[in-house]
């Protein structure tokens, strides 16, 4: 296997751990990146999906006592009943929509002008969601206490994510901070909602491209996945001891430079997108 070739694998882990559970999506930044390695190919875009794995690997460990105590509890804990309820009902909408029209949005979303302008959208929608009144004074201030409605519209909100730039966490947390939960109880659901949504994507990618994949491609896939899964656990530590005394306010301006850096390369013709 080519050094090369597993340097920039470690380089596109390291972007997706670091990217994905922080609400500044972490597609756009594969994009980016993946240009501007050269590993854009259609090989390199299921790879991008894959190692999603690794991230969410990440996530299970960290919450590993109160997912294990959640699934053993099923058969005697209503809270337990609850909350795995509840991650099934936020599942659901991804689900259903992305077979309906992932290949849709693929097609005819999936460039920079779209992308640029949903990274500076969802930087004022997030200035807007922490400058509200009602985000000092949440409804719920842990994920526990959501309703299935709750879930329900936190899982419409993910929807949003199928457009490239918005931010699969992004969505979720500021959907549901702007739905009544406190910073706390959306973070920690948007983490629980991303176990089965980037899994099945990346169970998904993988089956439906099997036929571009081969065993030689597997030492670049496994760097890809442990970089990522190193990144992710250091970041999600990171995030839950940074929302406890902080906003997202930082990652708003951060979205709204970073569309504008979108913009450019796009118009200087330094990054190839996708017309």
């Amino acid at each position: 296997m080519d050094l090369v070739l597993l340097l920039k694998a470690a380089i596109m882990g390291l972007v997706e751990g670091l990217t994905e559970f922080l609400p500044i999506s972490s597609t756009g930044h594969l994009i980016l990146a993946g240009s501007l390695l050269d590993f854009a190919d259609a090989k390199a875009k299921v790879f991008d999906i894959a190692i999603q794995t690794g991230a969410i690997v990440a996530v299970i460990i960290v919450y590993w006592q109160r997912l294990r105590d959640a699934l053993a509890g099923l058969g005697q804990s209503e809270a337990a009943r609850h909350l795995v309820a509840n991650v099934v009902i936020g599942f659901l909408p991804a689900v259903v929509l992305g077979l309906l029209f992932g290949k849709l949005i693929k097609t005819h979303l999936f460039n920079a002008p779209v992308v640029a302008s949903t990274f500076i959208l969802g930087g004022f929608v997030i200035l807007w969601a922490e400058r509200r009144p009602a985000a000092a004074a949440p409804r719920l201030a842990e994920a526990d206490h959501m309703r299935p409605l709750d879930a329900l519209k936190v899982g419409l909100v993910q929807c949003l994510a199928m457009i490239p730039g918005t931010s699969r966490s992004g969505a979720t947390i500021i959907g549901g901070m702007l739905l009544g939960l406190s910073r706390k109880a959306a973070t920690d659901f948007s983490f629980f909602l991303a176990i089965p949504t980037l899994i099945g994507a990346g169970l998904y990618s993988l089956y439906k491209e099997r036929h571009a994949l081969a065993m030689t491609d597997l030492p670049m896939f496994a760097v890809g996945f442990v970089v990522s899964f190193l990144s992710a656990w250091a970041c999600v530590r990171w995030l839950l001891r940074y929302i406890s005394s902080h906003t997202f306010v930082p990652f708003a301006w951060y979205r709204i430079a970073f569309g504008a850096i979108v913009l450019l390369t796009w118009w200087a013709g330094w990054v190839h997108w996708a017309d």
